[in-house]
């Protein structure tokens, strides 16, 4: 499985649960996607209308990452890594569809492989690149639809 933006990074994670980074520190720990973590922050928070809150969830191997919250529903988490991020959210089957076919195959891909939950399922989407971006954003706004 190749895409043409993915690059051979350990992808390693925030995982000392005893210090708690600024977000200045994981937008940095981000590398060369650091710019597309913070922009997704930002517009989580301005255009969703999510509350934001760094958080170490789910035990020791997630890390660090930021939860994103409206009306005290999850709607994702995204999670800093080492030049890149993973965004971990839950769609409906019906969600997941209505947007599939406009997704690019490495987001069919998480699709095709989520992790089965009621009606839909959860992915961790690794964004290394503007087409992942593209995506994420497109995920997060049927979630917030």
């Amino acid at each position: 499985m190749e895409y043409k933006c993915m690059k051979v990074f350990m992808y390693e994670r925030m995982l000392n649960k005893q210090v708690t980074p600024t977000m200045e520190e994981m937008t940095k720990f981000c590398g060369e996607n650091s710019e597309r973590f913070s922009l997704l922050i930002e517009w989580l928070t301005s255009a969703i209308n999510t509350e934001k809150k760094i958080v170490f969830p789910y035990g020791n191997k997630y890390g660090w990452g930021v939860a994103h919250k409206k009306k005290n529903k999850l709607i994702c988490n995204v999670f800093a890594e080492d030049n890149a991020f993973t965004v971990m959210m839950r769609l409906s089957d019906k969600q997941y569809n209505t947007i599939y076919d406009n997704l690019q195959k490495y987001a069919q891909e998480h699709i095709d492989h989520k992790y089965p939950c009621s009606d839909g399922g959860w992915i961790h989407y690794r964004v290394t690149c503007n087409e992942h971006f593209d995506d994420i954003k497109t995920l997060l706004s049927v979630k917030c639809s």
